[in-house]
């Protein structure tokens, strides 16, 4: 029988991944003995099966994107893009699947990697099965920080397994291009895969049981990419549910609520996301196995004072960079406390508070065009009972936008709180707007007064010039 070993630390961090590594980043600059528990790749969803190799996918679709888009560089772009050197390109960012690189960080600040499954089996105790079917007991002093992240969620539909269905991860790792792909859903997954594949050669067609794409931004952010992703190739079929799936040989078939048959080689379900606690112990704690985790602005676990839920097993912002900023707040948290500090500064804003989760949480949709937003939509501002007035831009009359690209189209909408004559939230959707939304960011952060943004003066002639068109627009309603 083997012996089981007993460690222990200051903290305990379930997860490896970027909220896991910042985490024990900021325990480790404070002093604190710090061990992480990873049973895959450390680095995370984000880096292997997610934010990266999507990124590194769906680049070359909108550099030629653009190019296309410029008098002079056209006509040198017009033939199909090298799948095989996009894909390369993809694995390079995946560093091939392989962690030793991100391992070699987490040595270099200090932490402790335990490989193999973690689970809590009591109070500040964490039990860890080795892959090599050793067991280990790490105990921590001042905190147990879950960082597990999500899984993809797959619908109840009978024998969906034996279809051997993509999620998000064979979407992004799948070694070769489909010749067909039916994409189910209308959330961000499923329209920048819907981008990626179908730039790269696929015939894809979305199937969106809703109405809209991008339900929870502004109704024209959906509208003006369904347009986009139509003109491109993509069967946008909105209003259709999947009732059934079937494979038979190299060919996959939905079947719709109308009773239609739609066939592929390939089907994404990219229809949400579920907590990955269902296996982690928490009922040793008193808690409810597969759930959501609640938490308060120091990202502690509400009822407890030494489990922490940081990043998307806690439901509040499932981005990684949103995580990556709870991470930063909870890492200060858990310092703190452990010094004794008397007090903590969890007042809005203040250094152990992850204040920006309510109201100020940007988010960039890489698609063509680009969809970017901060902050409170119109819907949301108006359902909190907030005094708003929303004004609407055409960033094509912004001198930058014509400069960027020929026949330039987008949008730009802010919603201002009337009351304290405060940005709530931007909305802006075109080509190259992703690096447009930190200036929204720090105005809806910031809480910056609309007459103080009169002096923010926006250089010419850039895009940007769209937020002296947006006070305009806010002045003149």
């Amino acid at each position: 029988m083997t012996e089981t070993e007993t460690i222990e630390y200051d903290v305990v961090v379930l997860g490896a991944g970027p909220v896991g590594e910042n985490v024990a980043d900021r325990t480790r600059a404070a002093g604190l003995s710090t061990a992480v528990v990873e049973s895959e790749l450390v680095g995370g969803e984000c880096s292997y099966w997610a934010c990266m190799p999507s990124k590194a996918l769906l680049r070359p679709v909108i550099a030629r994107a653009d190019a296309r888009r410029v008098p002079g560089l056209r006509q040198s772009v017009q033939g199909p893009l090298d799948a095989a050197a996009v894909l390369a390109h993809r694995d390079y960012y995946t560093s091939n699947w392989k962690d030793d690189g991100q391992v070699g960080w987490l040595e270099g600040i200090g932490a402790d990697l335990h490989r193999g499954h973690g689970r809590l089996s009591g109070p500040r105790e964490v039990t860890v099965e080795g892959p090599d079917g050793g067991r280990r007991v790490l105990t921590a002093r001042h905190a147990v920080a879950v960082c597990t992240g999500t899984r993809a969620a797959l619908p109840d539909l009978p024998g969906l397994d034996r279809v051997r269905p993509w999620t998000s991860r064979e979407a992004t790792s799948a070694q070769a291009v489909p010749g067909r792909l039916i994409v189910v859903g209308g959330g961000v997954v499923a329209v920048e895969m819907a981008t990626a594949w179908q730039a790269l050669g696929s015939r894809v067609t979305l199937l969106v049981r809703g109405e809209a794409l991008l339900p929870r931004m502004e109704p024209f952010a959906g509208e003006m990419v369904a347009e986009s992703l139509r003109e491109a190739g993509v069967d946008v079929r909105a209003g259709t549910s999947v009732t059934g799936v079937t494979r038979e040989g190299t060919t996959v078939t939905a079947v719709t609520g109308a009773g239609e048959r739609v066939e592929a080689d390939e089907i994404l379900f990219a229809t949400g996301r579920a907590p990955r606690t269902d296996d982690l112990g928490l009922e040793t704690v008193g808690l409810e196995p597969g759930s959501w985790l609640a938490v308060d602005d120091t990202l502690r676990v509400t009822g407890s004072t030494w489990l922490y839920a940081v990043g998307d097993v806690n439901h509040r912002a499932l981005l990684t960079h949103q995580g990556k900023y709870q991470a930063r707040i909870a890492g200060a948290a858990i310092a703190a406390r452990a010094s004794g500090a008397p007090q903590l500064e969890t007042d809005p804003w203040g250094a152990h508070a992850a204040t920006a989760d309510h109201g100020a949480v940007p988010q960039v949709v890489f698609t063509d065009p680009e969809a970017a937003a901060v902050g409170l939509s119109l819907a949301e501002a108006e359902q909190a009972g907030l005094r708003v007035r929303a004004v609407d831009v055409d960033l094509s009359s912004v001198a930058g936008a014509g400069l960027y690209a020929d026949g330039y189209r987008g949008r730009a909408r802010m919603v201002v709180d009337v009351t304290r004559e405060t940005v709530l939230g931007v909305t802006l959707v075109g080509p190259g707007v992703g690096e447009l939304i930190h200036s929204a960011t720090v105005a809806v952060a910031g809480e910056v007064p609309v007459s103080r943004l009169w002096h923010a003066v926006p250089s010419y002639p850039t895009v940007s010039e769209v937020w002296l068109r947006l006070l305009e627009a806010y002045r003149d309603a």
